[in-house]
Parts: C-alpha cells; sequence; structure tokens
C-alpha cells in the first residue's frame, strides 16, 4: 500500500503518516521537506518470531543498506512499539523511513509480513 499523509486539523499542524506495509523500499521525503517527529507506532504483530526494524533517516533519499539510518527502532516478532516524543525530534532535511530485518546501517531484506507504521509530525 501506498503511504499516506493525513492532516489532523488546522490548529494543530500536525499530521499523520500511514504506511500498513512497510518494507525495505524507501520512503522517501514523506513531508516534502523537514518535519518534527512527535510518535512513532510499529506493528509487527504479523512477524510473530522475527524482530523487524524501522530506520528513520533525516534526509530526502536515503539508500537503505548504505545511507545511516539516523534512529533504528527494534520491534521484537509479534509486538507493537509505540513511543511518544512530547517535545518532538527536529529532522532539519527531510523524513525518510524503511523496515527491514537487520539493524544498523545494513539490512536490505523487507520483513514476510507486513508491517504497519505510523508518524506524527509537524
Amino acid at each position: 500500500m501506498a503511504v499516506t499523509k493525513q492532516d489532523m486539523d488546522l490548529t494543530s499542524g500536525l499530521s499523520v503518516i500511514r504506511d500498513t506495509d512497510s518494507d525495505a523500499t524507501s520512503e522517501a521525503n514523506v513531508n516534502s521537506g523537514a518535519a518534527v517527529l512527535y510518535l512513532v507506532y510499529v506493528d509487527n504483530t504479523a512477524n510473530a518470531s522475527a524482530a523487524s526494524f524501522l530506520k528513520l533517516y533525516n534526509a530526502t533519499a536515503p539508500t537503505i543498506g548504505t545511507t545511516a539510518p539516523d534512529f533504528v527502532f527494534r520491534v521484537p516478532g509479534g509486538a507493537t512499539l509505540n513511543m511518544a516524543i512530547p517535545e518532538g525530534v527536529s529532522l532539519g532535511t527531510g523524513l525518510s523511513f524503511a523496515t527491514v530485518t537487520a539493524g544498523g546501517t545494513g539490512g536490505i531484506t523487507g520483513p514476510t509480513s507486513d508491517v504497519s507504521v505510523i508518524l506524527v509530525i509537524s
């Protein structure tokens, strides 16, 4: 499924980025520029016995497996991760992401089953 961006309302300035099948293909520059990240939610329950790694990049066009991620979130098999960042994390260049089966910079293999990712940004 394609990545969707939904503005929450006129007063909050927040948007929800949703990808119901995040994989090793980079979702590049999902905010069309700089962003502040406030919430990360990853649902890896469809991969019951395999961890998945959400990699976030402060970049507009990272090369997965070569570009060093700015943040890596490990989500155990059969689990979800929900992390609020009340003060936000500024990504001054852009926000890109991918989900793979190995942490660190390397890793170009997507999870076997669907991983759902939701990001709240401004």
